[in-house]
């Protein structure tokens, strides 16, 4: 009677396909996370004013009012 059971060698080819097939997934998605940019500098915050308040007209929001307008 033959063993029912499948041979080690190919139970050592499924599961080294799956591991290849889990690394090619892990190596595809990674280039898609984006590292933070070494270039980009933010802008240097400064002091919250003394007397309250604190809304700024930084370039980001000047960025977004060009947004939307019409």
């Amino acid at each position: 009677m033959q063993d029912s059971q499948p041979q080690p060698s190919r139970r050592r080819f499924f599961a080294g396909a799956a591991t290849v097939g889990a690394a090619a997934a892990a190596v595809v998605a990674l280039p898609h996370v984006a590292a933070p940019d070494a270039t980009a500098v933010a802008e240097p915050v400064p002091a919250p004013p003394e007397r309250g308040g604190g809304y700024r007209l930084s370039a980001h929001v000047q960025q977004y009012y060009k947004t939307t307008q019409l």
